[in-house]
């Protein structure tokens, strides 16, 4: 009776550590601030009047293969994790070519091999890209994919050093790089 009472806890065990495995949720999973696996983090850049400063959560690879598995190609993410990114830009900006009016954005991108979809959404206060609605986008652009030798671990957005009234914000992870280019007026 003890031999079977074992085998079957070691069984139940066994059952719960199948279940345990991490998988991408397929809906919102909010987490207290306090206690987030992917920590909140910010990224700014000021040129005279004009600020840009972008709030997202910061996933780690945990050795994943993120782009192409984690995040699939050619579906919309929300450029972090937890709640969607949000780019503020206190004045119009020329971003990768493209005139951006000043204002707040959800900061969503759509991963592929060679290019990413930019997109500045309107819709705000999201949890990830659940609820994204594409009639809110208030700009779409292309940039090209960099592959890095070194994957990094922690998703990573940057603005390099001020050329002029000219900066790149970078978005790092895993084995690719995103640089979009800004120049401000």
């Amino acid at each position: 009776m003890l031999k079977q009472a074992i085998n079957f806890i070691f069984l139940l065990v066994f059952i719960v550590l199948l279940g345990c495995g991490e998988k991408k949720p397929d809906s919102p999973q909010e987490a207290p601030v306090g206690n987030r696996k992917s920590p909140i983090a910010i990224s700014s850049v000021k040129h005279e009047n004009t600020y840009v400063k972008v709030v997202y959560g910061q996933p780690y690879r945990k050795g994943r293969t993120i782009f192409g598995d984690w995040e699939p190609y050619g579906q919309v993410w929300r450029t972090g994790a937890n709640e969607a990114t949000e780019i503020t830009l206190t004045e119009p900006v020329l971003m990768n070519m493209v005139v951006v009016d000043a204002g707040t954005y959800s900061l969503f991108t759509i991963p592929d091999k060679e290019s990413w979809t930019i997109i500045l959404n309107n819709g705000l206060g999201q949890w990830g890209a659940f609820d994204y609605n594409r009639q809110l986008d208030a700009y779409r652009f292309e940039v090209p994919v960099q592959t890095l030798e070194t994957p990094v671990e922690a998703f990573t957005i940057t603005f390099s050093d001020l050329k002029g009234s000219s900066t790149v914000m970078s978005l790092t992870w895993d084995v690719v790089n995103i640089e979009v280019p800004i120049r401000f007026y």
